[in-house]
């Protein structure tokens, strides 16, 4: 009979604090990102190198203290792919990181499909935004837009 009792206060236990590592991991740490806070100002790096404020409406994302990979956003552009590829700089290896399953604007598998097939265009916002993470943005030809960061080659090094 004791042996039952230490079983299940075990299991229970270890229940208990899955369902909390789980909640943090997906809840936790996220915050939004006011569409009127710093974090939400989208930057494009011209082909010289200089970055410079891109135009964007209805702006949404979350971010983390925990991680500089956490950042998220989904926004609309006014400005043409056209524009864009004439005077900004492509990334050269775009990675979409996935995005908690409640923030249902970014989904990572179908930006990086539409990337791999040309549907859309990756753009670097910020180099460095924090030190080896870059700051990465896809275009669709419609507008629509999507930022994540992601590590560059000096993390990798």
């Amino acid at each position: 009979m004791n042996g039952k009792i230490v079983t299940g206060g075990i299991v229970l236990t270890a229940l208990a604090a899955g369902a909390a590592m789980y909640y943090t991991q997906v809840y936790a740490y996220y915050t939004p990102v006011a569409a009127s806070s710093p974090a939400a100002v989208m930057r494009l790096t011209t082909i010289d190198g200089v970055a410079e404020p891109m135009l964007t409406e209805e702006f949404q994302g979350v971010d983390a203290n925990s991680s500089p990979l956490r950042f998220r956003g989904c926004f609309t552009t006014p400005t043409s792919l056209a524009t864009l590829t004439e005077t900004y700089r492509l990334y050269d290896a775009p990675t979409p990181l996935n995005a908690p399953g409640w923030f249902s604007c970014f989904d990572a598998a179908r930006i990086g499909a539409d990337l791999e097939s040309g549907r859309a265009l990756a753009f670097l916002s910020q180099s460095d935004i924090h030190p080896g993470v870059d700051r990465v943005i896809a275009v669709y030809p419609d507008g629509r837009a999507f930022a994540w960061h992601q590590l560059n080659e000096s993390a990798n090094k």
